[in-house]
């Protein structure tokens, strides 16, 4: 039987990698084996690719330039450790994926055109996530969690207008695609009360018996 892909999005401050840690724990805790990946991140490839588009002081580049970078950490990300790990039926839990592009890069038209085209070329629906939840925050209130860590990336850095357009990006994927993911609401909650929310969701989703 084959594995099931899950994968965690939001906007940077929305406590994406702390649910997606409580996710494992707890699926581990039930007897369960996931891989827990991150993008771009994991594999070698991934993680240089990430010190090199989060690096806070890089020059500005192009967004197709940023975007075919990581559509090549995630190709290396599937081909290396999600795809395996589906086919010997071990359920995926990823932090960040397409969405993420789309909503970081595909501000215009014409980019989110580029973005989707890249998509469809590079990954066939077999490898793509079943489910999709997107943590939704207020931009401010991320911009301000950021900040206040004290180590703000490259994305982080590019201020509350640009975390607005983030959101508007996550919004319009949720909507085109509402069977394939799911917006939850987290700002007025804490991260113990986010994961009382998400873990039902996935209980139904991974339809453990």
């Amino acid at each position: 039987m084959k594995g099931k892909f899950l994968v965690l999005e939001g906007m940077d401050g929305c406590g994406k990698s702390t649910q997606a840690d409580a996710l494992v724990a707890w699926m581990s805790d039930q007897g369960h084996q996931p891989l827990h990946v991150r993008e771009p991140g994991t594999t070698s490839v991934g993680e240089n690719l990430r010190q090199l588009l989060l690096d806070p002081d890089r020059q500005a580049w192009d967004p197709k330039t940023e975007a075919l970078l990581f559509f090549a950490a995630r190709t290396e990300l599937l081909r290396q450790c999600v795809v395996p790990a589906l086919k010997k039926g071990q359920d995926v839990v990823c932090e960040r994926f397409t969405p993420s592009t789309l909503a970081y890069q595909g501000h215009e038209p014409e980019m989110a055109d580029f973005i989707l085209s890249l998509d469809a070329m590079l990954i066939p629906p077999s490898e793509q996530p079943q489910l999709t939840l997107i943590l939704d925050l207020d931009p401010e209130v991320a911009f301000r969690r950021t900040h206040q860590r004290g180590s703000a990336d490259g994305m982080e850095k590019r201020g509350v207008d640009f975390q607005r357009q983030v959101r508007q990006g996550y919004l319009r994927y949720a909507k085109a695609r509402p069977l394939a993911s799911k917006v939850l609401s987290v700002g007025e909650l804490n991260s113990a009360q986010v994961t009382e929310v998400i873990l039902p969701i996935a209980t139904d989703f991974f339809a453990w018996s």
